[in-house]
């Protein structure tokens, strides 16, 4: 029987922990803007974050098998805090490009210890629907976060404040659990081919999260403020893209677990791309369209990560759970690196809703890659793959592969 009480103090600390760091995407966002940056200096700050998790995810595996899960944890988690006080200091660009820089290895080292800590505790069986548990924990204290900022304004030191306590405030449950934590990573090299060859397809799908998902997060309070909405309209912009997350979450996971998960990841990926066409061509100004249509995206676009990590670790050897979480972690973070810098300076140039154009163009990209991965298979001629494809297009063909036991499935 499925027992997730286990679980519950990790899934605590993760839950205070993101809520903190994803209030603070949004806030120095806006706070930003309210100190005068420009948009393009804000995606800059913000590649400065995801420059940072790029970095963490390198030695991350390095670090917990030196010194252990939970003490890993604590070192990060007080670096991260102390760089949210040094934010409200000192207010200045370059100042915030290196405190996020440093946040970004810190949560990289931050979410791959509570990541491989979760996989190592579960089945394949059970394991997308525990990632889905983990991910509504996150999107639902990241929606409750957002509702922080119209109450306590962008002004002031209240928020950087509040962010530091929660940064603290998460090494409390973590404290309290059980001293059983996972055994420490094998002694090997950080090494991205190790991931690629694990599964090529989560590898993909985890750039593509970064390139989409991190540019909504740092740039949606850019989109909102650029078609007029107030602060509160912002909050509630982003705070229904996030929490739309959890409405899918946990079906798309169980699904996947019964299903093939690459199927889908193709169902997810084909939802977020009819929001963004939604978003971008037909939403224009009004605040309800705006807030159907991300909705629908944060519900397709938000589970993509738990499906692409369950589908990588589901093909990892005992032991390589902590490197290819790092190794997902650090496919993403390349992804985030590249897509709010790029999508910010195409709304310098063509306005607001070039950020869901751009979305568009990624998500189209991503659909056409796991089409074909659903239909390719080590030695078959190319010939025969196109044929696969297309009768992987006819009704009967499609549900004989939904059914086939995960034993048939190639990737």
């Amino acid at each position: 029987m499925y027992d997730i009480r286990p679980l519950i103090p990790l899934l605590l600390t993760a839950g205070i922990l993101i809520g903190g760091n994803g209030l603070q995407g949004t806030f120095i966002s806006l706070r930003a803007l309210e100190e005068g940056f420009s948009p393009s200096v804000i995606g800059m700050i913000g590649t400065g974050y995801f420059i940072g998790f790029v970095i963490g995810c390198i030695y991350v595996t390095k670090i917990m098998r030196a010194i252990g899960h939970i003490r890993t944890f604590s070192a990060l988690a007080a670096i991260a805090s102390a760089a949210s006080i040094m934010m409200a200091m000192v207010i200045d660009p370059v100042s915030w490009f290196a405190m996020r820089l440093i946040q970004g290895i810190c949560f990289a080292g931050l979410f791959a210890a509570v990541e491989s800590w979760l996989n190592a505790r579960v089945t394949n069986s059970t394991r997308a629907r525990t990632l889905s548990i983990y991910r509504f924990v996150d999107l639902g204290s990241v929606t409750a976060a957002q509702y922080l900022i119209p109450v306590f304004g962008l002004s002031g030191f209240d928020l950087f404040a509040i962010i530091s306590m929660a940064l603290t405030l998460s090494l409390v449950p973590i404290s309290f659990a059980d001293r059983t934590s996972p055994a420490p990573p094998q002694d090997v090299k950080f090494d991205i081919r190790v991931l690629w060859s694990v599964s090529p397809l989560a590898t993909v799908g985890c750039i593509i999260v970064g390139l989409t998902n991190s540019s909504f997060r740092s740039l949606g309070p850019i989109y909102a403020d650029g078609i007029g909405m107030s602060v509160t309209g912002i909050a509630t912009f982003m705070s229904i893209g996030i929490f739309a997350g959890i409405v899918l979450q946990y079906p798309l996971g169980h699904y996947s677990d019964k299903l093939d998960r690459r199927v889908v990841m193709l169902i997810a990926t084909f939802g977020a791309l009819a929001a963004c066409i939604f978003l971008a061509f037909f939403a224009g100004e009004s605040e309800l369209f705006n807030f159907i249509g991300i909705f629908a995206f944060g519900a397709f676009a938000m589970p993509l990560y738990s499906l692409c990590s369950a589908h990588a670790n589901d093909h990892a050897a005992p032991g390589q759970h902590a490197l290819v979480s790092a190794g997902t972690l650090f496919f993403w973070s390349v992804g985030a690196v590249i897509g709010p810098l790029f999508a910010s300076f195409l709304i310098d140039a063509f306005g607001p809703h070039a950020l869901f154009t751009y979305m568009i163009v990624v998500l189209a990209f991503f659909m056409g890659y796991t089409f074909f991965r659903i239909t390719a298979r080590e030695g078959v001629p190319t010939q025969q793959r196109r044929m696969r494809f297309r009768n992987l297009l006819r009704t009967s063909t499609y549900f004989t592969k939904l059914a086939a036991p995960p034993s048939e499935r190639d990737d």
